[in-house]
């Protein structure tokens, strides 16, 4: 028998058996985007520098400082990237600045949170205390296939990975709200809610949890929703559906999974029959 082809063979049973579902709200695919922002100072120094990088080339960035007691706005500034995103910034510690303790300084470009940072530099009478901090998002955002032109990741979607007599269902996704928690629901066919999870995502707005099947709840056949909520807005809502019978997944064919798992099991035929007439004796 030629394991060789026997082997590729079933391996493209299994890729035929594999499920995997996406649902976005996109047609595109991952570019680099969010933001980076650094405050630098020296100890005993009257001055701030803020430097950092955005990946959008929508609109300018606009910087705003703000007293550690969040009552008084003691600076703004605005800013364009350069070319490649880069910006940079200075406050000079002012009147304004009469509290002691931290400053926040935002940098804004938009209303997505990939776009959104903010950093905090202690002033003590007047005079900084050395500081080097940053704070980024840098992830990835979505590149239109149909245009060509390159957005802000708005929204969330998720996708689940399973395999044919699995009792686990993987959940990834992502989402540009990364400091809300995503409310997963599983829903039967029959309408039921058999599962409930919250999950946060990372600082790149990535997220992944495991669902178990099987048990009392999960007793109907059929097509199983998978619902992924982050607040009310419709582009924060997204779902998937796999397919479960007697507790464990089954797969779901389309065409041309079906067409590779029938040219699979009729090589694997094919090679079994010739290996039975190659050892059968010769008079």
């Amino acid at each position: 028998m030629n394991f060789k082809y026997a082997t590729t063979s079933m391996m493209l049973v299994l890729i035929a058996l594999s499920v995997s579902i996406t649902s976005i709200q996109n047609d595109a695919f991952a570019q680099s985007s969010g933001m980076s922002i650094t405050a630098s100072a020296d100890g005993g120094s009257d001055m701030i520098t803020i430097s950092g990088q955005t990946m959008s080339q929508i609109g300018n960035i606009t910087l705003k400082v703000t007293s550690p007691s969040g009552s008084n706005l003691v600076g703004i500034e605005q800013v364009q990237p350069d070319a490649e995103g880069n910006f940079e910034a200075m406050f000079v510690i002012g009147d304004l600045w009469k509290e002691n303790g931290f400053y926040s300084i935002a940098a804004s470009q938009g209303t997505s949170s990939y776009y959104n940072l903010e950093v905090s530099v202690e002033v003590i009478d007047g005079m900084t205390a050395e500081t080097s901090t940053t704070q980024s998002n840098l992830g990835t955002g979505m590149l239109d296939q149909m245009t060509g032109d390159f957005n802000m990741m708005m929204g969330l979607s998720i996708e689940a990975d399973a395999v044919i007599g699995s009792t686990t269902i993987g959940i990834t996704g992502t989402t540009d709200k990364m400091g809300m928690p995503i409310t997963l629901v599983v829903t039967a066919p029959n309408g039921n809610v058999v599962s409930v999870d919250q999950v946060s995502p990372d600082i790149n707005g990535a997220f992944a949890t495991d669902i178990t099947t099987g048990g009392p709840l999960w007793k109907q056949d059929g097509n199983y929703v998978v619902s992924a909520q982050q607040g009310e807005e419709p582009e924060y809502n997204a779902s998937v559906m796999v397919e479960i019978e007697d507790g464990v997944i089954v797969p779901e064919f389309g065409t041309i999974a079906a067409m590779i798992l029938a040219v699979a099991i009729v090589s694997i035929i094919a090679i079994s029959a010739r290996s039975r007439l190659s050892i059968m004796p010769r008079y």
